[in-house]
């Protein structure tokens, strides 16, 4: 009987400190996720951007996490279309039309570029300096936009073709052109943010 008193005492610090626990992390889910949607909020694709910034799993507490995550988003499924382009190429080579096969080459070379320049846009953002931040900020700027350049011209290159191919190949390009587009939208914001790293002398 006389150890109930201490039962109960530590039973209530305990309940305290998982409730103080929660709510914690409920504020910090609430504050990601007020920061996600309106940062997607003007995006060019509001939806795809809630979806896939949402669900990501890495941190995205500011706008330099957004724009990574935005990011690397895009390399993924870029990376992917890529390998299944590869595939296709390689597999109907033989099968189809020689407007749809030079249309289908060119958009392999087109997508293996975007990934490199996704890539080089992602190295970037992860080693941003304070003393280098314009400089910095310019490069990713100008390799995402080349990569989304090279997206578009790839869906370009299949308007006037007819095949087996077309509407596949489409779909896939237009879904990682639009999460490119999001993910330089999520750059430039950051360019325009107070989210600088501090200068480093």
């Amino acid at each position: 009987m006389s150890n109930h008193p201490l039962l109960y005492f530590l039973t209530a610090v305990f309940f305290s400190f998982w409730l103080i626990s929660c709510s914690a992390t409920k504020n910090n889910h609430d504050k990601t996720g007020d920061l996600i949607h309106s940062a997607c909020l003007h995006a060019n694709y509001p939806t795809i951007c809630l979806r896939t910034l949402s669900s990501y799993k890495g941190p995205a507490k500011t706008h330099r996490d957004l724009a990574q995550a935005a990011v690397k988003v895009s390399l993924s499924r870029a990376r992917k279309v890529s390998k299944y382009l590869t595939q296709v190429s390689s597999s109907v080579n033989k099968g189809i039309n020689k407007r749809e096969r030079v249309a289908l080459s060119d958009c392999v070379e087109q997508l293996s570029d975007s990934v490199e320049e996704l890539g080089k846009t992602l190295s970037e953002l992860k080693h941003l300096r304070g003393e280098t931040f314009s400089w910095q900020m310019n490069n990713a700027e100008t390799w995402a936009s080349a990569a989304l350049t090279n997206e578009d011209t790839c869906l370009d290159g299949f308007e006037d073709v007819d095949g087996k191919v077309k509407s596949d190949v489409k779909k896939k390009i237009t879904g990682v052109a639009r999460v490119t587009s999001n993910a330089l939208y999520m750059i430039n914001r950051l360019d325009e943010s107070r989210d600088r790293p501090r200068f480093n002398p």
